[in-house]
């Protein structure tokens, strides 16, 4: 069977070569009507445009760069595939790069997209911390959790809000002190949570305990929580996510504590199906992704965006701390 070529569309749809090439490329410079015309002609044919002959003549690959740390977190695989939604959505590939402790870090995985061609990319949670600029001024850049930088665009969510909700409810429950297992001392989320959290305790003047740190796993959180719990005056524990908080909730069965009240953080899947169902902080995943995706489209085409752009995040209430 032939190729189906622009020539063929241009032919079905009544409109020239050049009209073809600019649907294609998704040039604003087509009116509706034409548009809808020439990309039912395409679909009718099959037409599928030569991706190299367009990066060619425009000198964009139409390919989108994506740097995480890992792809185990619930939220990465989230926002990743929430990412790679969009990016479809607008007619771009998703090139991934994951990095290991051995990698130089997310400047040095930015310059190896940029060296296969990528348009832009985006960089996720835990691997903002290594970043420090684009491979090139040029070369744009959505980093996800990250603290700001004239160099590239943020997009995070309001973490520090959501811990303050998170804090305050516990303390509208009737404790005096709230406790707090912290995610890893050098991610950007598990700061603005634990800030969050000692924000909400100084403003209803309460006491602000040591924090326990955890590493986001129910496994280490567990061990934490178990040290925590053998204080019979620890009572509320908002934990930095929904795994740590499985952590100090296993933990306190274990030590026959159901006097414990828990907030965790995220919302996962699971975490009304966790026992009890887990009071917790939603995060947006599926915009960060998406949200992030349009940012870096924006900055490709030379649109102005805001240097932080704040998604908004809500408290869920369910067994594990319910309302009073």
């Amino acid at each position: 069977m032939a190729q189906v070529s622009a020539a063929d569309v241009a032919r079905l749809a009544g409109v020239s070569g050049q009209t073809v090439s600019r649907v294609a490329n998704g040039s604003p410079r087509v009116d509706p009507a034409t548009r809808t015309r020439v990309e039912a002609a395409m679909a009718e044919l099959g037409y599928r445009p030569n991706r190299t002959a367009r990066a060619l003549r425009t000198g964009r690959t139409r390919t989108i760069g994506v740097v995480v740390r890992t792809l185990a977190s619930v939220g990465n695989t989230r926002m990743l595939e929430a990412l790679t939604a969009a990016a479809s959505a607008h007619d771009h590939a998703v090139l991934v790069v994951t990095l290991s402790d051995a990698d130089e870090g997310a400047d040095g995985a930015l310059g190896a997209l940029a060296d296969h061609g990528v348009d832009g990319a985006v960089v996720l949670n835990e691997a903002t911390p290594s970043l420090r600029g684009a491979a090139d001024p040029g070369f744009p850049v959505v980093a996800v959790d990250a603290a700001g930088s004239d160099r590239f665009t943020v997009i995070s969510s309001d973490h520090a809000g959501g811990a303050r909700a998170a804090t305050t409810h516990l303390l509208g429950l009737g404790h005096r002190v709230v406790h707090h297992v912290a995610g890893p001392a050098t991610s950007y989320a598990a700061s603005e949570r634990e800030s969050g959290w000692r924000a909400a305790l100084a403003q209803a003047g309460a006491a602000t305990p040591a924090p326990a740190r955890g590493d986001w796993t129910a496994r280490t959180a567990t061990r934490v929580a178990r040290e925590l719990l053998a204080d019979r005056a620890v009572t509320a524990v908002f934990a930095a996510n929904d795994q740590t908080a499985l952590g100090v909730l296993h933990a306190a069965h274990a030590l026959g504590r159901d006097d414990v009240e828990v907030v965790g953080f995220d919302d996962v899947v699971d975490a009304a199906d966790y026992w009890p169902p887990l009071t917790t902080v939603a995060q947006e995943f599926d915009e960060l992704g998406t949200t992030a995706v349009e940012l870096l489209l924006a900055l490709l085409a030379g649109e102005p965006v805001a240097e932080r752009t704040l998604v908004p995040t809500r408290l869920v209430v369910r067994a594990s701390a319910p309302r009073a």
